[in-house]
């Protein structure tokens, strides 16, 4: 480590301008006559659009989609064989298949005329009868979100390697058999900033330009000149700072087409900004699964074989670049976790409803799929009369098989998994848990502890990705580094953080290659007129890929900053080195500012044959394996549950994690308790209901409970470091971990307490309702579910 470099908890470079409330957002955008657009949205679930009515007075103002007959609609193409295509237009052409959806776009000198011009526009709707629950939408007869197809499934997925026969011998002859019915709801992404877009015709330099809140500007760009038909040199796309993202911002949204086209029709800049009622009633909704799941062990606890049967409910369209799709596969290719075992079997498919169209949340498809194993393996143990950590770790992938190919395929890179789950043991102190439970407690509640591990595939390359069938593969990530006239250094990325802290881990990077002072290292993204093309942020990809293709660049511009060093020290080059900032050679040394300036403005004392590349590179990197990095972590949960009110208390909860090395540790543990918060708000609070005609029932955040500062307790998070031995420095992807533990963690520590009562919850929100409901039930059932400790 070089000072500022990888390993260090370097403070954040962004934070100066954040903390001071100088962060410059798609809101902070205001051209000159920018005039604002409200969109009339569907008000009715599926129907038919009969007539819009728009008075005379307003029809320069209001658009539909007979104005904008010639964009072609969003159609989220995918090659893999059986999935249907949803064809998504920009406002609803002859029917409507959730609320919410745009129906016409209003246009006005301030947001407020905008807001009244859509409420005097009056939409006829004839309507049909909607499909609002993914189970009922695959049953004989139920309503067709989209009638050409003939059911309701966007595709299904089939993992199964069992040879003929075997998972029925196995359900024939294991000792141990525990079958599973799990339901999550649909939630909502509430990053602080909600999507916005600005669009405009810039003039000067012939660019249709769209300022988006936006993770993937690239995607964007591509997307809207499909549907526009235009070239991508012909469109420029800003994301400037990104208040959080979370996989909301990871697509192609209407709105960008929307605007996109009203700019270019009107050469007049127009601006759209989300309010919070269309971000959760219409815009941000994720994570609707269902699992039927048995496992079979043996009488020591060893999972011998899996069985499932998921549905994922994608709503109406798959969104651009790939949605429904994306969650269903998923699950399949994910239930296994960390665990070794050979004969599984898994269908899940994406099934079409009438609500809005499910969305890819921070660690896609993970939270609900570690839910569904996590309380297998705690029926495992309860019949095994064994403690729920032991047999995970009797099922737990050792340390001494990495590489370890599991029952689907997947290569684990390395780690130690079971010393990750007896740590995280250890540090919640299970046994004082125990005693405590023993004595129980002065005000009555039930103390439980529970445990979850899983493993986080992160930064899956082209030999993944092309399988899925995505219009738009990742290939070499690129960067962009110059070194100017004052040795100051700028690195341009494709890649765009949305909170993750990337202008000071990607500084981190070349800083610890080329040593320069890490104050005077810029990191510019999010604009691809400057930035080299990228696939953006997701997947725990970002500092992976485009950590690695800044040291590539760095590493190439050390390579010439040495030649034209030795040059001036009159060395060869092959005696020379960059360390520090500087060229040294037989104990002489130039600092790189030295090299700049007789590259720049002094180049008559440098010979022809020194390097003529100049000292901006650009250079692409992927992995040696791009098959993706496993990161990994165990989640421990100590609750209290409260039998009259069925109240929840997190009394303690502690993550261990192992991302490989960690270049900034301070922004790791950032990123994890984040996404644990996120986790504790899955498995506790929020939940999207919608009634029988289709209609969301919590549009405010009066009805969308969030976890605040109040639920979410001191987490804890240890470290532990396995290098990956396929990428730049060992970097393993471990953004989206935190949050896919604590609602496995948490639900198994509910029950752990509940379990001296008989009773047992697993759907998703675990409110007090839902808590109190399972009490009753078992208080109805005698025999109850009651297991001796």
């Amino acid at each position: 480590m070089l000072g500022d470099g990888i390993g260090a908890s370097v403070l954040r470079k962004e934070d100066e301008r954040f903390l001071r409330g100088r962060g410059q957002y798609v809101a902070d955008f205001f051209i000159p006559g920018t005039r604002e657009v409200v969109f009339v949205r569907s008000t009715v679930a599926h129907a038919y659009i009969r007539h819009i009515q728009v008075p005379q007075a307003h029809r320069h103002a209001v658009f539909s989609a007979k104005d904008l007959a010639d964009v072609k609609p969003i159609h989220a193409a995918t090659t893999l064989s059986g999935c249907k295509h949803s064809s998504e237009p920009i406002l609803a052409t002859d029917k409507v298949r959730y609320v919410g959806e745009l129906v016409a776009m209003c246009v006005g000198s301030s947001r407020a005329e905008a807001e009244d011009i859509a409420a005097s526009v009056m939409v006829d709707y004839e309507e049909l009868e909607p499909v609002v629950d993914m189970l009922a939408a695959r049953q004989p007869g139920a309503p067709l979100v989209h009638q050409e197809w003939g059911d309701n499934v966007f595709i299904e997925f089939i993992q199964d390697t069992t040879d003929a026969g075997a998972i029925d011998h196995i359900a024939h002859s294991a000792p141990i058999k525990v079958t599973r019915e799990i339901r999550t709801s649909r939630q909502c992404m509430v990053p602080i900033e909600g999507r916005g877009v600005v669009a405009y015709w810039d003039a000067r330099l012939g660019y249709l330009t769209i300022v988006s809140a936006t993770q993937m500007p690239h995607i964007v760009q591509r997307g809207v000149a499909e549907c526009l038909e235009l070239h991508d040199g012909e469109i420029r796309v800003i994301s400037p700072d990104v208040g959080g993202g979370f996989g909301y911002k990871g697509l192609l949204c209407r709105e960008e087409v929307a605007l996109a086209w009203l700019a270019l029709r009107d050469r007049t800049p127009v601006r759209w900004i989300e309010d919070c009622r269309e971000r959760l009633s219409a815009n941000a909704n994720c994570r609707e699964h269902h699992y039927r799941l048995t496992g079979y062990a043996d009488h020591d606890g060893r999972l011998l074989a899996l069985d499932c049967a998921a549905s994922v409910d994608a709503g109406a369209y798959s969104v651009y670049p790939i949605s429904a799709v994306l969650e269903a596969a998923q699950v399949a290719s994910l239930l296994p976790g960390p665990y070794d075992f050979h004969v599984y079997r898994c269908r899940s498919a994406a099934v079409a409803t009438n609500k809005c169209p499910i969305l890819p949340y921070r660690g896609v498809a993970r939270s609900g799929v570690c839910l569904a194993i996590e309380a297998i393996m705690d029926d495992i143990a309860r019949a095994a009369a064994l403690e729920p950590y032991e047999v995970r770790l009797r099922n737990l992938v050792r340390p001494e098989q990495m590489p370890f190919h599991n029952v689907v395929k997947k290569e684990f890179d390395g780690g130690d998994y079971p010393e990750c789950l007896r740590r995280a043991v250890a540090a919640i102190d299970l046994a004082a848990v125990r005693e405590r439970q023993r004595r129980g407690e002065p005000d009555g509640r039930m103390v439980g502890a529970g445990f979850s591990i899983f493993c986080e595939q992160g930064a899956m390359g082209t030999d993944v990705l092309a399988g899925w069938g995505r219009p738009i593969v990742p290939g070499y990530e690129q960067a962009t580094v110059r070194l100017t006239a004052d040795a100051d250094l700028e690195i341009r990325v494709g890649t765009h953080s949305h909170g993750q802290g990337h202008e000071t881990t990607l500084a981190q990077v070349a800083h610890e290659i080329l040593g320069l002072d890490f104050a005077r290292i810029k990191v510019l993204q999010g604009d691809t007129l400057s930035s080299p093309f990228s696939t953006g942020t997701w997947g725990s990809r970002a500092m992976v890929m485009g950590g690695g293709a800044v040291a590539a660049a760095s590493r190439a511009l050390a390579e010439r900053v040495n030649r034209i060093g030795a040059w001036l020290l009159q060395s060869d080059p092959a005696d020379a080195r960059v360390v520090g900032g500087k060229v040294e050679a037989r104990g002489a040394t130039v600092t790189l500012r030295e090299v700049a300036r007789a590259w720049y403005l002094q180049p008559q004392n440098l010979p022809p044959h020194v390097h003529h590349g100049g000292l901006e590179v650009t250079m692409g990197y992927r992995p040696a394996r791009d098959t993706g990095t496993f990161s990994y972590a165990a989640h421990a949960a100590v609750v209290a549950v409260d039998a009259s009110t069925g109240d929840i208390e997190i009394l303690d909860y502690v993550v261990v994690e192992d991302g490989g090395k960690l270049v900034n540790p301070m922004i790791v543990d950032g990123q994890v308790r984040g996404g644990a918060a996120q986790g504790i708000g899955t498995c506790l609070f929020e939940a999207m209901p919608f009634d029988a005609r289709g209609q969301p029932l919590a549009s405010s955040l009066l009805d969308y409970f969030l976890p605040g500062a109040t639920e979410v307790p001191n987490i804890r998070v240890l470290h532990m470091e396995t290098p990956s031995p396929h990428t730049e420095f060992g970097i393993k992807g471990i953004g989206e971990g935190g949050a896919v533990g604590p609602p496995a963690a948490i639900v198994c520590a509910v029950n752990d307490a509940l379990r001296g009562i008989g009773a047992e919850v697993h759907d998703l929100p675990l409110t007090p309702h839902h808590v109190l409901e399972a009490i009753a039930a078992a208080s109805r059932s005698p025999a109850g579910r009651c297991v001796p400790r």
